[in-house]
């Protein structure tokens, strides 16, 4: 019997949670804020301790502060919410499966990642690292489900089908974000939710005590210049010339520590560049994409509404770009892929390469709309010919992601999926 709250609505990571259970001692399921940690959680569980429970004047946390073992007790999977706010708690579970073998006893949830001296071992083959992120359209509620992510890269072929979304509804939904709490809230309260998130970690999360000392006004411009450049290639040098176009000057040693820290807190992610395991002349450029955890934070760091996204389609470009990202991320991890992006000294660019663990790979193109997706297929069959020339196996898919629309597989091998139409 499960703690499962009533109105839970199933979560991608509740198949791989299931399986880690049966396979490890303990599953840390990490990432941001209000995505869903604990009530997944507690949907594998039989029990729980809320380390920040108010009751008793936080007695729980105080209990795990004398004694990290004193929040073990509990019938499992035990759930222990919250356990990086006693970092001592990571240690406690690893010698309590050390002394008393047996899968699937602890879910740890946390929001933030400690510093790593703040526990002594890794827990390596003892705790399993599990990723949540904020919940795809499919996970929402708001894809059609007309083509699975698995199916694209078994070559599956498609019948065109129709998936067609309003623009607007569109943006009102990257407005409102992956957040639970927000899928029955109108667009307006929805969007503030997400402006609250922001506040929160202006004025609290950043300048706790596990974090060094930080300005809020600073890290309000980084925040807004990180959303301007958001799902890019930014570099600290760009970041700090469009910082000091605001008239605030941060050094660049103070922008690494900034967006570290917002790593940490899950709400900035980092997207590698992809390296293909081939002997190549081609250069590769290796330089990190950043994006936000959830598009609806980088709206909201900038401040602006759905008219003016609609006016700036620009802009909406690359919080669209977002959106999809994260989408194609949390289909990639429920099948072991990983997500990556490539650019080349040829300035050949894609915005999404995933790579399975046996080695097949997919390139994936984001355009808002159907008059780009021709030069986006030229670019996935460009890369294409780079690679095999190279000496790389072909490609398992070659995929343009659109605003909706028509879905098909062109006579090119080219698939045009409508994001509102995938599913896992």
């Amino acid at each position: 019997m499960s703690l499962k709250k009533e109105g839970y609505k199933a979560r991608l990571v509740d198949k791989k949670l299931r399986e880690y259970l049966k396979l490890f001692s303990a599953v840390s399921v990490e990432g941001p804020k209000w995505c869903g940690k604990t009530w997944t959680s507690l949907n594998h569980a039989n029990s729980i301790t809320y380390i920040m429970d108010p009751a008793g004047n936080y007695s729980n946390k105080t209990r795990a502060e004398l004694n990290p073992s004193l929040v073990l007790d509990g019938k499992i999977p035990h759930v222990i919410d919250e356990w990086q706010e006693v970092p001592g708690i990571w240690d406690a579970v690893r010698f309590n499966v050390d002394q008393n073998p047996g899968l699937g006893k602890f879910i740890l949830t946390g929001s933030v990642t400690p510093p790593r001296v703040s526990y002594k071992h890794s827990g390596t083959g003892r705790i399993a690292i599990l990723r949540m992120r904020p919940m795809t359209l499919y996970e929402s509620g708001d894809s059609r489900e007309a083509v699975s992510f698995a199916s694209l890269f078994s070559g599956k072929k498609i019948r065109p089908f129709t998936a067609d979304i309003d623009l607007l509804h569109l943006i009102d939904i990257t407005i409102r974000g992956g957040w639970p709490q927000t899928l029955n809230l109108s667009i307006r309260k929805a969007g503030s939710v997400s402006v609250e998130y922001i506040n929160a970690l202006l004025k609290n999360d950043l300048f706790s005590e596990r974090f060094s000392k930080r300005n809020s006004a600073k890290l309000h411009v980084l925040l807004r210049s990180l959303a301007r450049n958001n799902a890019t290639t930014v570099s600290d040098t760009t970041l700090t010339k469009d910082i000091a176009g605001n008239d605030m000057m941060l050094s660049r040693n103070s922008i690494v520590d900034y967006t570290d820290d917002l790593k940490r807190i899950f709400v900035l992610e980092e997207i590698p560049g992809w390296m293909p395991g081939i002997r190549s002349k081609t250069r590769i450029r290796m330089s990190p994409k950043l994006m936000f955890a959830d598009p609806s934070l980088a709206i909201a760091a900038l401040g602006i509404g759905r008219r003016r996204l609609f006016e700036d389609l620009n802009t909406y470009g690359f919080m669209f770009e977002n959106l999809c990202l994260r989408d194609l991320w949390a289909y990639a991890e429920l099948y072991g892929g990983s997500l990556y992006h490539y650019r080349d000294n040829s300035n050949l660019e894609v915005d999404a390469i995933i790579e399975m663990k046996d080695g097949a790979w997919g390139a994936f193109e984001i355009k808002l709309g159907e008059n780009q997706v021709e030069s986006a297929a030229q670019t996935l069959l460009r890369l294409k010919k780079k690679m095999v020339s190279d000496g790389a196996r072909e490609p398992s898919c070659l995929v343009v992601i659109t605003g909706g629309g028509l879905g098909r597989k062109r006579e090119d091998g080219v698939y045009v999926i409508p994001v509102n139409a995938l599913k896992p």
